[in-house]
């Protein structure tokens, strides 16, 4: 367990140095978006370029892995939407949202930095192959289902072009793609490029953890935190609960392997849920909480399934 705690310990630290560094005003607010934007327009682009230029996909590429992931991820989305509309009878645009929120992880601010302490550098393999479809994935599924809910949602062909434009121009896909190709073309860079790469691709854990910190000033918990306090609580242990059946129970992946979805399966709400809930005006204040309340039970819930992994 202090092993545990050794590795989750230094990652929330930053992250809480964020968050009273905005608060008592020793770090502009104004600050923190231009930080997560340089982090995820900028930095773990390049991070992630260099992951896909390195990797090796005869080792790294596991699908049953990565289909495991994402099964979990799709069924708490279903599930998060259904006790959003059923139990707490909420509208359906608003559960599409409270879904989301319930699905999409944060798997590079927090996913990334915690699985590089628990597991190591060769971890991260198998972790950027994840992420890599994360956006692909979850974010058309999202918007679709979001347009059949709404009343005044667009035109299905409408919907799925905007898709399409939104995952070509995001920087992470960008970043995604251009490792790809070049990694299948067989570049390799010369030092003053592989030396600017990497300096770009160091600079995304303290600036990502620093500035999650101080965005989670922003939010708050309403009046209603119960949808989000269960949201949250699907989303830190019923996902990588049933990744972990499937995975270990179902097909048998040896552990040692399994852990590496399991775990990222337990990562809090990522920001960009959110940004979702605004993006349609649907359930902002559910979002936003189920951010808060999700990162702040994240630090017992990660030590949790740390913990798991490990015996």
């Amino acid at each position: 367990m202090l092993t545990t705690l050794n590795i989750v310990a230094p990652v929330f630290a930053i992250v809480a140095l964020g968050f009273y560094a905005v608060k008592f005003r020793f770090y502009p607010a104004t600050g923190v978006s231009g930080l997560i934007a340089f982090v995820n327009n900028f930095a773990t682009p390049f991070l992630l370029f260099r992951a896909m230029l390195g990797v090796d996909f005869e080792s790294a590429f596991k699908p049953d892995v990565i289909s495991a992931f994402y099964v979990g991820a799709v069924a708490v989305f279903v599930l998060g939407l259904l006790v959003s509309h059923r139990i707490f009878a909420r509208r359906p645009g608003d559960s599409v949202s409270a879904g989301f929120a319930t699905m999409f992880s944060n798997t590079v601010l927090l996913g990334i930095p915690i699985m590089q302490r628990a597991y190591g550098e060769d971890a991260l393999q198998t972790v950027y192959t994840i992420i890599g479809f994360h956006a692909t994935i979850l974010l058309p599924l999202g918007m679709i289902t979001m347009e059949f809910s709404r009343r005044d949602g667009a035109k299905l062909a409408v919907t799925l072009s905007q898709v399409f434009t939104r995952i070509v121009k995001n920087p992470l896909m960008i970043g995604i793609l251009a490792g790809l190709l070049a990694n299948f073309a067989g570049v390799q860079l010369n030092e003053p490029i592989d030396a600017f790469t990497s300096m770009m691709a160091q600079a995304v854990l303290p600036a990502a953890l620093f500035g999650l910190g101080g965005a989670l000033n922003a939010y708050r918990v309403r009046d209603d935190w119960r949808l989000p306090l269960s949201l949250s609580l699907i989303k830190l242990f019923f996902q990588p609960a049933i990744v972990w059946v499937i995975l270990v129970w179902l097909l048998q992946v040896e552990q040692n392997i399994a852990r590496y979805a399991i775990v990222l399966a337990g990562m809090p709400s990522g920001i960009s849920s959110y940004i979702f809930a605004t993006t349609y005006k649907r359930a902002e204040d559910i979002a936003a909480s189920t951010v808060l309340i999700s990162t702040l039970l994240s630090v017992l819930s990660v030590s949790f399934w740390l913990y798991i992994m490990a015996l």
